[in-house]
């Protein structure tokens, strides 16, 4: 259903076959539509994130999976009575939750025929997609662990420096609101486990230019960390700690003093807070907050810890991909044995704090499916004549990593080994590539398409975006500049990603710094396809992974993984070929497919 601008409902047909992975949720749907019933309720809209909307949510918030069985990364339901189509409800705001996914809301008294929704669950901007609400409504501007010692910025510095932004600011803001959970966690170096593979806690922040105020949970707090946030004093350095729901109310009550605004980033913040800062005049909004802007340019110290982070991440995924080409050739390995393997070689590695998303593990066609994770009703053997993909990631207390390689144990067909090959010439040429400071990732995307756009390939998601330190493993700034990961997917057949992080530096100029250190799959390239330039900066990746790697695998004493990389890592030939060759498998493909669509 779309809702706002129209309402359509769809009928479908009961199938005498239902997947493995169904689940029946009638009775969740009976309960709430007899909840609904009494209320007035039309239809009722269930988000897949929580009130910080979060991209990764605690089971608690689980509401759309609980309700529907969908467990998928992104989806919203519209919720309706059954009523006859020609009842279906026009959405508009006339309450602000329901009482049965948040009690601490008033009740709710809906005029027949309503949509309800709860505030807490959408930022501004996704409730102006649904409901009709007045367009200057969004004017405006463009528990815990403390890990201090793995920062060279004490909370104090960070403060003062997101007070400085808030000072140079034209728009005068007297007050920063933090809503996103990894906001307040790198503004006080604070760590927390409340969301799975994200080290985050429930937590609000409201920072003024001489007070603070962090929300939490007040019954985790321990003595010692109430001493690190200086809470027992009232200055400017000083943490007044509050209830975790209390923010509405003293939000309610900041807002009330006058001469006071509130700045916000409209993209993490629900509703129910922003509708608090009234009249307009009070309300200074941008789509990411100063805290998100600065979080996502990493120090010297971030990045140095960073990059020692990915030299032991890199030894786990070796680890994997060694005996991975050891065992699966006696056909007793899963897509489920080999997420478990590379989980256990990480959990070995020092600082090691558990996966940083759920690991992706698939062959041949559940390798088609971008975002597949195994089963035990889905789970694949693996086999020598299919090709295996493995995204998979670790939080360690100094890094966050992601990283995903493609590999087959057998003989690749030649289109298969033609449409890596183009993948990984995208991958270098965004590696490679140098750009004025300033401009978009996306202005750049195509670079890692052109070589599968030249024979009519292409992949349907994003080509990269921002991982934090000890944080989520997507960070919103960097929607393209900190990881690449081109792809390709046939379907019901195989898929192709390749994925590093990147440290992006310079100044007037930038260009990028690989620093994941898993060799690429020497089977599948294709070096006939590949430039001379292309060639060089292969070979000079995998000399600086025998350099960096090389000293890791003899500290921890793996002699046999040192082997594997380094027979893995071996210099590719100049061949002098050109990536303007014309004889490729899939370019011929693809010119007799064109006469043909032209004869037919």
């Amino acid at each position: 259903a779309q809702v706002g601008l129209q309402v359509s409902c769809v009928c479908f047909s009961v199938s005498q076959y239902l997947p493995s992975t169904a689940v029946n949720t009638t009775l969740q749907l009976k309960e709430l539509r007899e909840r609904m019933r009494p209320l007035n309720i039309s239809a009722y809209i269930i988000p897949g994130t929580d009130a910080h909307l979060s991209e990764y949510i605690a089971p608690r918030d689980a509401r759309l999976a609980f309700m529907t069985g969908f467990t998928g990364s992104s989806g919203t339901v519209l919720l309706f009575l059954l009523l006859p189509v020609t009842h279906l409800p026009t959405c508009e705001r006339r309450c602000h939750a329901a009482p049965l996914l948040s009690s601490h809301i008033p009740p709710i008294h809906p005029t027949p025929r309503s949509c309800v929704f709860n505030v807490f669950f959408f930022s501004p901007a996704s409730l102006h997609l649904l409901i009709r609400l007045p367009a200057a409504s969004l004017a405006g501007v463009p528990l815990p662990l403390n890990h201090e010692i793995y920062f060279h910025r004490s909370w104090q510095v960070k403060v003062e420096q997101i007070r400085s932004e808030m000072r140079v600011s034209p728009y005068e803001p007297t007050a920063l609101l933090l809503s996103a959970l990894d906001e307040t966690a790198w503004l006080f170096n604070l760590r927390g486990n409340d969301i799975p593979y994200n080290p985050f806690f429930y937590s609000y922040t409201l920072l003024t230019l001489d007070e603070i105020w962090l929300f939490v949970h007040m019954d985790r707090l321990t003595e010692e960390l109430k001493v690190y946030l200086n809470a027992s004093c009232t200055g400017p350095l000083c943490v007044r700690l509050r209830g975790y729901d209390s923010v509405l109310e003293h939000v309610k009550q900041y807002v009330s003093r006058p001469g006071v605004k509130v700045w916000i980033g409209t993209e993490y913040t629900n509703y129910a807070l922003y509708e608090l800062i009234t009249p307009q005049d009070k309300l200074m909004t941008s789509t990411y907050s100063p805290v998100l802007t600065t979080k996502a340019v990493k120090d010297e110290t971030e990045q140095r810890i960073l990059r020692d982070a990915h030299v032991r991440d890199a030894v786990a995924v070796i680890q994997l991909l060694m005996w991975l080409e050891k065992s699966v050739p006696s056909g007793a390995e899963t897509e489920l044995s080999a997420a478990d393997y590379v989980n256990k070689r990480r959990s070995e590695q020092k600082d090691s704090r558990g996966p940083s998303f759920e690991t992706i593990s698939a062959s041949g066609p559940n390798a088609a499916l971008a975002h597949y994770s195994p089963t035990n009703e889905t789970n694949r053997r693996l086999t020598v004549d299919e090709m295996y993909l493995v995204d998979s990631g670790g939080q360690y207390l100094d890094g966050t990593t992601d990283i995903t390689r493609t590999v087959h144990w057998g003989k690749p067909t030649a289109m298969q080994k033609e449409a890596y090959t183009r993948v990984l010439m995208g991958n270098i040429e965004i590696s490679r590539t140098i750009f004025p400071s300033g401009k978009r990732g996306v202005n750049m995307e195509m670079l890692g398409r052109r070589a599968l756009w030249e024979v009519g390939l292409d992949y349907g998601h994003g080509t990269g975006h921002g991982v934090g330190n000890y944080f989520g493993v997507h960070e919103c700034m960097s929607c393209f500049s900190s990881r690449r990961e081109p792809g390709y997917y046939k379907e019901n057949d195989f898929g192709i990603r390749i994925e590093d992080v990147v440290v992006t530096y310079g100044n007037n100029y930038l260009t990028f710094d690989t620093v994941s250190l898993v060799p690429y799959d020497r089977k599948l390239i294709d070096t006939s396809l590949l430039s001379s330039e292309q060639i060089q900066w292969l070979n000079q990746y995998y000399g600086k992974i025998r350099r960096l790697l090389g000293p890791e695998l003899d500290s921890q004493g793996l002699r046999e993984e040192r082997e594997w990389m380094l027979k893995h890592t071996e210099p590719f030939a100049q061949s002098g070929s050109s990536a303007a060759a014309s004889s490729s498998s899939l370019t011929f493909l693809l010119l007799i497919l064109s006469l043909f669509h032209n004869v037919v």
